[in-house]
């Protein structure tokens, strides 16, 4: 009787562990709320295995609030963000974020004072997915990168169809910028569409197109920027091993 009891035990320690583990992770994905339709607030999270991005807009006015990123870890039930960039950081010089959390199928519910519910994009995943780190201008002659060893950064986290590019500076948490969307990349061609931008509200709904090429763990982008002018740029993705 006594190893009988034992063993079950055991195994409902088991089991418990092993839901929790279950439970104490996010999909990897891109979350969107369902708000905005009467002027509330989008918000958009963006994560990976590593990196989470929280940013809030709005539609109809298009207007730009806030985001921030940065390295997470998962903790009892908590996402604990290391933040790299806080556009609001003159105003509250926060360098951390935490949110409760949960998962109710697919629905993520966040709380970090304010309780919200996303919903993960249903776009599938694309080569491009993943953390760039602008590295230089195009095209490649050798000439010295920025990338990861640099304090100033701009980063283009790309998710399940949704797109960001972050400017700051991780010494300073001067936040510089930055601007995203949805976006499509296909047969070497990548598109932009604008849905919320920082520095510029009138440039919410401009659809931009590039080309691109991926070499090694470089991405090549060549097209013309927001403001009609040509550009080359290299990429480099963080972490790409």
């Amino acid at each position: 009787m006594k190893h009988s009891l034992r063993f079950r035990y055991f195994f409902l320690a088991v089991f418990l562990i092993g839901t929790h583990a279950i439970y104490s992770q996010i999909e990897p994905n891109a979350y969107l709320s369902k708000e905005g339709e009467d002027g509330n607030p989008i918000h958009e999270i963006k994560i990976d295995d590593t990196y989470f991005v929280h940013s809030i807009y709005k539609e109809n006015p298009n207007e730009f609030i806030s985001t921030v990123g940065g390295f997470y870890k998962v903790n009892n039930g908590f996402i604990e963000v290391q933040l790299e960039f806080n556009s609001n950081y003159e105003k509250d010089s926060i360098t951390q974020s935490k949110y409760q959390f949960e998962m109710n199928g697919e629905e993520l519910i966040l709380n970090s004072g304010e309780e919200i519910s996303v919903y993960p994009s249903v776009t599938k995943m694309q080569g491009l997915d993943g953390q760039w780190l602008f590295g230089t201008r195009g095209p490649d002659k050798g000439q010295e990168r920025r990338g990861d060893s640099k304090p100033r950064k701009t980063l283009k986290f790309l998710q399940k169809g949704r797109f960001q590019w972050i400017a700051y500076n991780i010494e300073t948490m001067r936040f510089s910028g930055t601007g995203g969307g949805s976006f499509t990349s296909d047969q070497g061609v990548y598109q932009e569409n604008i849905e919320y931008f920082s520095r510029d509200n009138s440039r919410v709904g401009a659809k931009l197109k590039f080309d691109f090429e991926i070499k090694e763990n470089d991405w090549h982008h060549t097209g013309n920027n927001s403001k009609g002018e040509p550009m080359y740029e290299i990429w480099m993705r963080r972490n790409p091993n």
